[in-house]
């Protein structure tokens, strides 16, 4: 089991978190497949424990044993840590461990600022530059988006917008663009788990992507681009509904 501690200004008391166990089927993108590396592994299951809250905020976690739980070597998962550290997610506390950041509201607003042009400017690159495979791979995400949507499946949407995130900066092929959102998609994705049940419209929010995905599979750019803003626009509007709670 992973050893996790919350922070607190008293000594800390060890609890234990076990691996979440999601029965939602994997629907991820054809490009984010059973090839990736052992670090891409680690970091992709540590990034959903995150992200869904099963490793709250002010959590410690301890090296020794996430390599233990996930079956992983230790440069492996030392490698997707310092990912998640560079993501926002992780800090680092000397001669203490590896703490889950807090998550800050109001700097939401702020990311969202910087997502809206990099978003639009990634979508309206990945319509024009996407390949045939890349193509195939937004549809199916789209489908899938779609069926999301019916089932109201929040761990297939928190899957699938990982996977779209993933694959239109990767199409974008602007190596900037893809550093600057990987940055800040999963900051993103763990603020919208942790208010959309009480503040967010899940089907609403799934078929917003979807409509960003045909768009690209059309080579549409402008379209592309303009789903992409409303998307932005749902966001930002459950953001600042998430601050009047």
């Amino acid at each position: 089991m992973i050893q996790a501690v919350r922070s607190s200004k008293s000594t800390p008391r060890k609890r234990k978190i076990s691996t979440p166990r999601l029965t939602s089927p994997r629907l991820a993108s054809p490009l984010i497949a059973d090839d990736q590396s052992l670090t891409d592994k680690a970091y992709h299951q540590l990034e959903e424990m995150i992200t869904t809250l099963k490793l709250a905020p002010g959590t410690v976690l301890s090296e020794q044993a996430l390599v233990k739980e996930l079956g992983i070597g230790r440069t492996p998962v030392r490698e997707a840590l310092q990912r998640l550290g560079r993501d926002g997610l992780l800090v680092v506390l000397p001669r203490r461990g590896i703490l889950v950041s807090e998550i800050n509201l109001r700097s939401q607003l702020r990311l969202l600022e910087t997502r809206r042009v990099l978003e639009n400017l990634i979508a309206r690159l990945a319509a024009e530059k996407a390949t045939d495979k890349e193509i195939k791979a937004f549809a199916d995400i789209a489908r899938n988006m779609r069926q999301a949507a019916k089932s109201a499946d929040d761990i297939a949407f928190m899957r699938l917008d990982r996977a779209f995130n993933e694959l239109v900066a990767e199409a974008s092929r602007n190596e900037f663009a893809m550093r600057a959102l990987g940055s800040m998609s999963s900051l993103s994705r763990r603020f919208w788990y942790q208010h959309y049940k009480e503040a967010a419209d899940l089907p609403l929010c799934a078929n917003l992507h979807a409509d960003v995905c045909e768009a690209i599979t059309q080579r549409n750019p402008a379209a592309a681009a303009q789903n992409s803003d409303r998307l932005m626009d749902y966001i930002e509007s459950f953001a600042r509904r998430t601050l009047d709670t």
